[in-house]
């Protein structure tokens, strides 16, 4: 991979709003899920929607320890081979059917899931211009993938195809995150493995097996197969408080993950306004005292939640500061009275830590009513993400 140069510290000072990503988190998040990994799988990173909402290519130049990466559209594997990133990329949405020679021309791993997508493959792929596929099952999910009983047929109509390489079959769990009951994910399990033995009689196995998130990857040995496919946990984001219970309770390694962002923008006015004055649209907030006003330059617009208004905090030195009003299209409203003179452009945290205090993306998740998920992946692309602190910053630019 060519790596992308390292932007320096310094030039967050002439942004108003920006990320900064820990140079060092995602590889050794990366190291600490492969410790719970059973017989040393490869390990996919997921790097779909800008990487969680990180930055594509910047996290992709900060993970050497993984060994594949997944994107969701045709376009992110692209930009990745654009960069230079020569490690296996698993596309794993739907490539457009009129696009397909552009995944084989960059050597792309498709999953397929649609026998429309075998049959223009069958016009578009040669042994000198193979089609590496994945097939996908339906387990119980509901989204993508072939229905179990479609899966030989599928599979025979692959191997059909000249220069149409079948090099795995996946999988996805559709409730292993979200309870400490998972007879649901083990019904899923036993389904695909029925499929796999299918496979095999019919002497149609692919060679690489992969059927574990995060959540999988860390609780249940029995799903890691010959590929780990991760995503939140290599951004240190736990997929939820009860796959961390579940970790504890079954006495399986627990990981020690570490957040890779954070989320910081700048006061660009600060003023006093007196006892009873609204602010903001819809006047749903009161002063009930003189109140001095911080504005933010950040919004919605910037993937801060409208339903943050009234409910949510920041940090300005080290301290809690309330949000106050509704969030605007592009600023945000804080009540930093408390503060001690906070100055013009100074620094203001909306996610990450200030001193002793932290604000989670698990904390303003509970603010906003959703998932940590959700948080980090809406933070807007257009946002200068700035990678910062560690030796470098991520792996030699020589590549697997």
């Amino acid at each position: 991979m060519s790596c992308p140069a390292r932007p320096d510290y310094a030039s967050s000072m002439s942004s108003l709003v920006w990320i900064e990503l820990d140079a060092d988190a995602p590889d050794r998040n990366v190291r600490e899920l492969r410790s719970c990994t059973a017989g040393a799988p490869l390990f996919c990173a997921v790097v779909k929607s800008n990487a969680y909402g990180h930055g594509m290519k910047e996290i992709a130049g900060l993970i050497p320890s993984a060994d594949w990466l997944a994107v969701n559209s045709l376009d992110e594997g692209l930009e990745l081979r654009g960069l230079g990133e020569r490690r296996p990329v698993l596309l794993m949405g739907h490539a457009p059917l009129d696009r397909l020679g552009e995944a084989l021309d960059a050597g792309l791993r498709l999953t397929v899931f649609n026998r429309e997508t075998l049959d223009r493959l069958e016009r578009l792929a040669s042994p000198a211009r193979p089609a590496v596929i994945h097939l996908k099952v339906e387990t119980g999910t509901g989204r993508q993938g072939v229905m179990p009983e479609d899966l030989v047929p599928m599979a025979l109509r692959a191997r059909s195809i000249p220069g149409v390489v079948t090099e795995g079959i996946s999988t996805h769990f559709a409730n292993i995150e979200d309870t400490l009951n998972h007879g649901y994910a083990e019904r899923q399990l036993a389904v695909f493995r029925s499929c796999m033995d299918s496979l095999a009689a019919a002497g149609a196995a692919p060679p690489v097996v992969h059927a574990a998130c995060t959540a999988a990857g860390i609780l249940f040995p029995s799903t890691h197969f010959g590929m780990v496919r991760e995503g939140i946990g290599v951004y240190g984001l736990w997929p939820s408080r009860e796959t961390y219970l579940s970790a504890l309770m079954g006495g399986r390694p627990v990981p020690s993950l570490r957040p890779v962002l954070s989320w910081k923008t700048r006061l660009v006015q600060v003023k006093e306004v007196p006892e009873g004055s609204f602010v903001g649209y819809g006047c749903t907030f009161r002063t009930t005292r003189r109140t001095r006003i911080g504005v933010l330059p950040v919004g919605y617009a910037d993937g801060y939640d409208r339903a943050l208004g009234n409910s949510a905090w920041v940090l300005v030195r080290g301290r809690r500061a309330p949000v106050i009003g509704r969030v605007c299209m592009n600023l945000t409203m804080i009540d930093v009275t408390d503060i001690e003179s906070p100055s013009l452009e100074e620094e203001v945290v909306l996610l990450g830590r200030s001193g002793d205090e932290e604000i989670s993306a698990e904390t303003m998740a509970s603010w906003a009513g959703t998932i940590n998920y959700e948080i980090v992946t809406r933070i807007s692309p257009l946002l200068p993400r700035i990678v910062v602190g560690g030796t470098g910053g991520g792996r030699p630019c020589s590549s697997r």
